[in-house]
């Protein structure tokens, strides 16, 4: 399959699933998106290569990002940010900063825990509904976080996300007690 197909087709499974998670018809987000019904029917059953112009209004009308639409990973996703790699937003001669950490396109509840996790010890999560996504933040020690059970290591200072619809865990299996902060973003009911 060459690059132009997988864009295709992840342009069609991502757009349906945005516009599905936000509860729009074809005939909304054509209306939101100032693009025809049949383009959207064409674009979302990967017969058409539309052009960047029509695919910023669909991600506009949505809420997401380019990024997001043309996202060709399937599965669980889990993007480990190295602290090295946050992002500072501004910063104030007298030492105030702000640092973005990790992000995620999530549509409804949020909410944030502090955890700790003792040496050796775990917690093993169910998977959560469809478009459930969380954020972790390691403050101390290191985290290792099972996501679909492949492991991902998260060291103190880096941060992780992952969509959370497949079954998970938290464990320390260092020797130091590990603490991170985690939000969890759930989608509404509809």
């Amino acid at each position: 399959m060459s690059d132009l197909d997988l864009l295709t087709q992840s342009l069609a499974r991502n757009v349906k699933r945005w516009r599905t998670e936000r509860g729009f018809t074809l005939d909304t987000l054509a209306a939101r998106a100032g693009v025809s019904r049949g383009m959207l029917i064409q674009i979302e059953q990967a017969r058409t290569n539309p052009s960047l112009g029509t695919v910023v209004k669909i991600g506009d009308a949505l809420g997401v990002s380019i990024t997001t639409l043309l996202d060709y990973e399937q599965g669980p996703r889990v993007r480990v940010v190295p602290a090295d790699q946050a992002v500072r937003l501004w910063h104030t001669d007298a030492g105030s900063y702000n640092r973005l950490l990790a992000g995620a396109e999530a549509p409804g509840p949020l909410e944030m825990w502090e955890w700790r996790l003792m040496p050796g010890e775990g917690s093993p999560s169910d998977p959560h509904p469809g478009g459930t996504v969380e954020l972790v933040h390691v403050t101390a020690g290191e985290l290792t976080l099972t996501v679909d059970g492949v492991d991902y290591r998260v060291p103190e200072g880096a941060s992780a996300s992952f969509e959370a619809n497949a079954p998970h865990a938290y464990a320390n299996t260092g020797k130091t007690p590990m603490e991170m902060i985690m939000a969890v973003s759930v989608p509404p009911v509809r």
